[in-house]
């Protein structure tokens, strides 16, 4: 009888490349994405890492990444094939514009089906910038979370993980399987070179419809409308302390 393969499981998000300037669209009912470079979510990106690095010390078997989207999302899969996943599961849910706590359900499903030792993605994502994903999951899968993850050490069923907090710094020790969601400050995802990407193609992409995991998304919120953030008022440059108090003063910054 074979052992369970020690499993991470990788969550990431399709976005706006971050480089990318974004823009309202006309009717202010979204973003403009016609024509704009999509790319991973840079924070899921960081958690790929974290979980291609876990498995070169040898402390997991499998890396498997999971998008929960549309069929246009497999670019960004392949992708992350080529960093170096093994394979990859696009749930398709027919829209973009699943809420956090669908897209944990989501997860909780495939964790059922996948039984992963970790999983991993990012704190939040730079579109909806929601920071919410990872907890809901820790909560529908019963087990503990660490979050805003600068370091992750495995030892013994266990992970301690320093994550960043308001105040500095704060270490904690959690039994696995967990939920780890990754900082900036993490890593520096590698580079994918073209053979590699040659080789994802060869890598198994599954596709799997929402309805077939049970999960029936579910409009809890509404957008009224979107708006781009009003322009910057320009500087000034000040000669003296004096100069630049009294500016602060007759802007509101200072009373």
């Amino acid at each position: 009888m074979s052992e369970t393969p020690r499993r991470i499981l990788v969550a990431i998000k399709r976005v706006v490349d971050y480089n990318v300037r974004v823009r309202v669209t006309a009717d202010r009912t979204g973003v403009a994405t016609d024509g704009a470079k999509m790319s991973i979510n840079p924070f899921d990106e960081i958690a790929l890492e974290e979980a291609l690095r876990i498995k070169e010390r040898g402390d997991a078997d499998e890396v498997v990444v999971c998008s929960v989207g549309t069929p246009e999302w497999q670019p960004q899969l392949r992708t992350a094939l080529a960093m170096g996943a093994d394979r990859a599961l696009l749930v398709d849910a027919q829209t973009e514009d699943l809420e956090p706590l669908d897209v944990a359900r989501v997860l909780a499903a495939l964790v059922e089906r996948e039984a992963p030792l970790i999983v991993l993605l990012g704190k939040q994502a730079i579109d909806g910038d929601d920071n919410q994903t990872g907890q809901m999951l820790a909560a529908l899968w019963q087990r503990p979370q660490a979050t805003f993850a600068s370091t992750v050490r495995l030892s013994a069923g266990r992970a301690v993980v320093a994550r960043e907090v308001d105040a500095g710094i704060e270490t904690i020790d959690v039994e696995l399987p967990a939920v780890i969601t990754t900082d900036l400050r993490l890593n520096q995802p590698r580079y994918v070179k073209l053979p590699d990407i040659l080789k994802a193609k060869q890598k198994r992409l599954d596709v799997v419809p929402i309805a077939e995991l049970g999960v029936e998304p579910v409009r809890r919120f509404r957008t009224v409308a979107y708006e781009e953030p009003p322009p910057r008022r320009r500087g000034i440059r000040v000669s003296s302390p004096a100069e630049l108090v009294a500016a602060l003063v007759e802007r509101g910054a200072l009373r």
